[in-house]
């Protein structure tokens, strides 16, 4: 599972403003932070005045303790219960060294209590916080509401945003991103640049099927792990039918591509399908991506690395595990709505229990033959929150870029096979030729959430990158 996020943070402070605001802000910041399992790094009470940073010493202590905690800390918080020094902020970002997602927070004032001891004057110092931020060359993200109190439902709302944005950008940063086989060779849809890829941190390390289809056929039939992995296979999904030569080959590659990916950290992997695998080794690896993406180590097909890659960012915006599907069927005459659909590698947490088999696969059975297809898993997504999001590498422009979006499961009648949604987009039409006119691809990663805003924010602040958010 995502482990807790830990925040490095500032609390701003103006010496002619009433002491008390301060402690009450700290005060408040870090039982918000409790609450929601947030770690924070944070000056004691007693190492600067009130624990809050607004001189340049003060700058250099705060600055001191992140450095010492720089492998832990995921974001920055800068709270401004008043005004705030502007230099103390960016200062302490500058000699901390840390390349993190920023979120400026400022209170509001109470219009009870536009006096001396009580004026915060907030409003006005974010402004100033925010203007030297981007002075310095900072990235940061703002609150929804330009002042708000940390207590808020509006605040607590911002943060969790902001945990998810913390969460994207520090995951594809480090991403170690596994391509398992060649592209096939009549997918030019998922060609990808891995320059562009490792020019914001993401790398790919590659391995070809012969040295999984070897490793996997010297496997003993009654190795300890290969057992195990039947015994994992089977209690992960229903196998009914399926014949046990079938579980038993699953199983032989599951432990070979396991050994290769924890040699290698891999984060996430992409894998050739068709139709290498049901040639040369008789079966389909669906059901092992679908184990992999439901703990949260994502898998797409076609040795499609941005797929996975929007997969994976999906994943970290929401904690959840995510899908690759094909934008693949109209819905009768509705123009905003459609079907996703893949062979069958999504996770289990897509379908309710009673509604996830395995089987084999008929389309690619139909040329193959049914016996060689096995493995694919096979269910409908019932109604419920629907993001979608494509990232890709635009190569004859030299940059990558994406889109994002919401929409909704529903459960209006569908008949068909494989793994399978049915999906509501409001304006659909727009974004279907939104994706066609910019040279996207006919897959794209889906995730049971509303996390659209996130991506957005994650991808095109801290990333830079051309993000369309359809709405």
């Amino acid at each position: 599972m995502q482990k807790d996020i830990t925040l490095g943070v500032i609390v701003g402070n103006r010496d002619f403003f009433p002491d008390a605001l301060i402690s009450e802000g700290r005060q408040d910041i870090l039982e918000v932070l409790a609450e929601r399992n947030i770690t924070p790094i944070i000056l004691d009470e007693d190492a600067t005045k009130l624990g809050a940073v607004e001189t340049w010493q003060n700058a250099k202590k705060c600055a001191d303790l992140f450095r010492q905690h720089r492998d832990e800390i995921d974001g920055i918080l800068v709270c401004l219960p008043n005004f705030g020094d502007e230099k103390g902020v960016a200062e302490t970002i500058k000699l901390s060294g840390l390349n993190v997602p920023i979120l400026v927070q400022a209170y509001p004032d109470d219009l009870n209590e536009l006096i001396p001891s009580r004026r915060r004057d907030a409003f006005c110092g974010k402004i100033s916080v925010c203007n030297n931020l981007y002075q310095y060359g900072y990235d940061y993200t703002v609150t929804k509401l330009h002042t708000v109190h940390p207590r808020s439902d509006s605040f607590k709302a911002d943060l969790d945003k902001f945990v998810g944005i913390c969460r994207v950008v520090k995951g594809l940063r480090n991403a170690r991103l596994g391509a398992i086989g060649a592209r096939p060779n009549a997918f030019n849809t998922t060609r990808y640049s891995e320059k562009l890829l490792q020019s914001v941190g993401m790398s790919v390390q590659t391995i070809d099927l012969s040295e999984v289809f070897g490793p996997a056929r010297k496997l003993a039939d009654d190795d300890a792990r290969v057992k195990e992995r039947i015994d994992r296979i089977m209690s992960y999904v229903k196998t009914e039918g399926v014949p046990s030569a079938s579980l038993l080959k699953m199983a032989k590659i599951g432990v070979i591509i396991d050994d290769w990916m924890q040699s290698l950290d891999i984060t996430a992997s992409a894998i050739q399908c068709w139709d290498s695998l049901q040639t040369n080794y008789g079966v389909n690896v669906c059901t092992l991506m679908s184990m992999m993406s439901e703990q949260l180590l994502p898998s797409a097909c076609e040795v499609d690395i941005t797929g996975v890659v929007s997969m994976y960012a999906l994943q970290l915006a929401s904690g959840t595990p995510s899908a690759l599907v094909d934008w693949n069927n109209n819905y009768g005459d509705d123009p905003n709505k459609c079907v996703l659909f893949h062979c069958g590698n999504w996770a289990r947490s897509f379908f309710p229990e009673d509604d996830f088999v395995m089987e084999y696969a008929p389309i690619l059975g139909s040329t193959l033959g049914d016996e060689n297809t096995y493995g694919v898993v096979s269910g409908r997504t019932p109604s419920g929150p629907f993001s979608y999001a494509r990232v890709t590498t635009d190569d004859r422009n030299g940059v990558i870029k994406a889109y994002v979006g919401d929409g909704m499961f529903i459960d209006d009648p569908m008949e068909t096979f494989g793994s399978r949604a049915l999906v509501e987009v409001p304006d659909l039409q727009t974004l279907l030729r939104y994706i066609c006119k910019n040279g996207f691809e006919h897959h794209a990663a889906m995730n049971a959430s509303h996390s659209a805003a996130v991506l957005e924010e994650a991808l095109s602040t801290y990333f830079g990158w051309d993000v369309y958010h359809h709405i």
